[in-house]
């Protein structure tokens, strides 16, 4: 099987192109885990797919480093759109794309020679906040989880619910940069206020322009970025009074900057950059891949 590996600020996937490899529907979650693995596979926080949309340019599919799918993943958003620009698959600078938690439309900003792609900006859509649409427990359903407090390792937060088609648990805090992540963050990726469980975003505001960011992604762990998580981050900055709404916001992410919009129009926008790492051929020793 032929893939690529791509990342955004260190955000790193394993990319299949499904109109060339017809890979075993059922096989999708297993190969996930073993590409993966940085011992004996790839090494990867996972993979995605792209493939064909009756609905937009191109659909995409996350799987996690454990092989649960995930429903968007805003780096790999960016990743997707170079993928398909560069390789000729859709040459156009303005694309959709098909996922698992909605329709996203991507602008591509060329360099001058207009063959490569230097950043994307991703209309992400507009937010969902309320409990069931994430969901979590508790409460009445359609109201926010806006600073909910949540018990983790003999410790407190208070937590803000956002959805960015995939759901998040926005914790501010004096100090991103500080907090135990991978001590905290499995902890309430399973608490019991999450059936779908969480990705987990510890947060500090520098300003109302400027957030530290720390991430513990749901099925991956700590990655070095999270672009859905960055754009919660923001939104549940904006409803806590910490963020203006309408203000680009750079969020500081372990591998490099996002820049974050909540717009008057109700939409997110995000904007970073995209990156090739390698492309190669994966053989798989654990059975039969393909169709």
């Amino acid at each position: 099987m032929k893939f690529a590996k791509m990342h955004g600020l260190g955000n790193n996937y394993v990319y299949v192109n499904l109109w060339d490899e017809n890979v075993l529907e059922e096989r999708l979650a297993s190969l996930a885990v073993e590409v993966s693995n940085v011992n004996i596979g790839i090494g990867s926080d996972g993979m995605i797919t792209i493939g064909h949309s009756d609905v937009a340019d191109a659909r995409m599919r996350i799987f996690n480093e454990d092989g649960s799918e995930g429903q968007n993943c805003g780096n790999g958003l960016r990743c997707v759109g170079k993928y398909l620009f560069e390789k000729g698959i859709v040459k156009k600078d303005h694309l959709t794309i098909e996922t698992k938690g909605g329709l996203m439309r991507l602008a591509l900003h060329l360099n001058h020679g207009r063959d490569v792609v230097e950043e994307v900006t991703v209309d992400m859509g507009e937010p969902r906040l309320q409990r069931e649409q994430l969901p979590v427990l508790g409460g009445v359903p359609n109201e926010l989880a806006l600073l909910q407090p949540i018990q983790a390792n003999e410790q407190e937060f208070l937590f803000t619910g956002v959805s960015m088609g995939n759901p998040h648990a926005v914790i501010f805090v004096d100090d991103a940069t500080g907090v135990n992540v991978g001590e905290i963050g499995p902890y309430i990726e399973r608490h019991p206020l999450f059936p779908e469980r969480v990705n987990v975003e510890f947060v500090t505001a520098k300003g109302d322009r400027e957030l530290d960011f720390r991430v513990w992604e749901r099925g991956s762990g700590i990655t070095m970025a999270c672009g859905t998580g960055a754009c919660a981050a923001v939104v549940a900055g904006v409803l806590t009074n910490r963020l203006k709404r309408g203000e680009t916001v750079v969020v500081h992410l372990l591998g490099g900057d996002l820049q974050i919009r909540w717009d008057d129009d109700g939409h997110v926008y995000m904007r970073g950059p995209a990156a090739w790492i390698c492309e190669g051929e994966w053989l798989s020793e654990l059975g039969p891949l393909f169709v």
